[in-house]
Formats: structure tokens, sequence, C-alpha cells
């Protein structure tokens, strides 16, 4: 009997390991990092140069989580929850200074109100902040290298993808879009909009994905 016990956990723990080890979730971590990173830095960054940054990590995050393998958690203690509160509204003023008045935009999807003829706004701030918020969460708890933790986070943040920040990354990048082809400055003022100039302050990580030569 101890024996079969011993093969069985043996069992669960190798199919534990191929899931998190996988190449999807690897890669998913990959990029929410640099999501997250970008997150926090975002004093770097002028207003266009943030926008047009997060504009092009958002379809490779949406991409990447829609790749994640479904799971179920294995333990019963609660997920550790590492964003607190004041985490998350000192980057979201930091993301609200930057913005300024771009930070409000028009919601055309709202499943509460979808019949409805009210208008709705949202904010470009919040919604990133709300990604943030579950990705950071699931990418500290990933670190932590404990595989338990690990699948069962994997499976959290993939089920709050489905029922929540996938939602809400869909509806920013309509705005993102609109903000980086209209063209703006941090002041408000209008600009020109320079399709094949290079861009200033971007990260390297996403020229690898998205560079010259990779169009």
């Amino acid at each position: 009997m101890l024996i079969l016990q011993l093969h069985s956990t043996r069992m669960e723990s190798d199919t534990l390991n191929k899931i998190v080890y996988s190449r999807n979730v690897v890669e998913f971590v990959a990029v929410a990092s640099e999501f997250c990173r970008v997150v926090e830095s975002s004093a770097q960054y002028d207003a266009p140069a943030l926008v047009d940054l997060t504009r092009k990590l958002l379809p490779l995050l949406y991409f990447k989580a829609s790749l994640l393998p479904e799971v179920n958690p294995v333990a019963d203690d609660p997920l550790e929850k590492y964003v607190t509160e004041l985490d998350y509204m000192v980057l979201l003023q930091k993301w609200t200074e930057i913005l300024g008045e771009h930070d409000t935009f028009y919601e055309v999807f709202d499943p509460d109100i979808q019949f409805g003829s009210e208008t709705v706004t949202a904010s470009v701030s919040e919604n990133i902040l709300d990604i943030y918020q579950d990705l950071k969460d699931f990418v500290m708890a990933y670190s932590l290298g404990n595989e338990e933790v690990m699948n069962d986070s994997l499976a959290e943040c993939r089920s709050h993808f489905v029922e929540f920040w996938g939602q809400r990354l869909v509806n920013v990048l309509r705005a993102l879009h609109q903000l980086t082809f209209s063209g703006f400055t941090r002041e408000g003022e209008m600009r020109p909009v320079k399709p094949n100039a290079p861009e200033e302050n971007s990260s390297g990580w996403v020229h690898h994905f998205f560079g010259p030569d990779n169009e």
C-alpha cells in the first residue's frame, strides 16, 4: 500500500512538473514578467513611448495567455497575494499623471449594460493596473519554485484571464491603438505620427519580437 502511495505521489509530481515547466507556461511567464516590468517602470518613459510599448505587449500577452493549459488546483491553502492596495494606488497615480487627459476613454463593451443606451467611460490606467495585479501575483508565486504553488497560481491566473483581465486587455488595447495612431504628447497636444520613425526609450526585449527585422 505504501509503495502504491509513493508511486501515485511520484506520478502527480511528474505531472505538475511537466505542466508548470511546459513551453507555453514558461513563455507566458516571460511575457507577463516583462509587462509587469513596464508597468512598474512607467516613470522612465514619456507618454507616447509608454503607450506604444504597452500596445505592443498586450496582444502578445493575450496570445500567450490563450495557450495556457487548463489545470485544477491541488492545494487546499489559498494563494498568497503580493500586490497590496498601496502598491496598486502608487502605480495607478504614476500612470494617471503620465497619461493626463488621455487616461479616459469611451467603453464600447460592458457586459452589465451592453443592451442599454448609457455611455460608459473607463480609465486606461485602471485597466492596466487591474491586469498587472493578477499577473504580478502570478509571477511572484511562480518564482517561488514550489510546483504545487506554481500550478495553483497558474490555475487562478488562467481563470482570471477568462473571467476578468482578458476582457480588460482587449478593451484597453483599443484605446491605446487610438492614442498611438492619433498622436499625442504628455501635455495633451496632438503631434504628427511618424509610422517609420525609430522609437525612443523602447524595450530591447520588445524589439526582439517586434523590431524591423521581424516584420
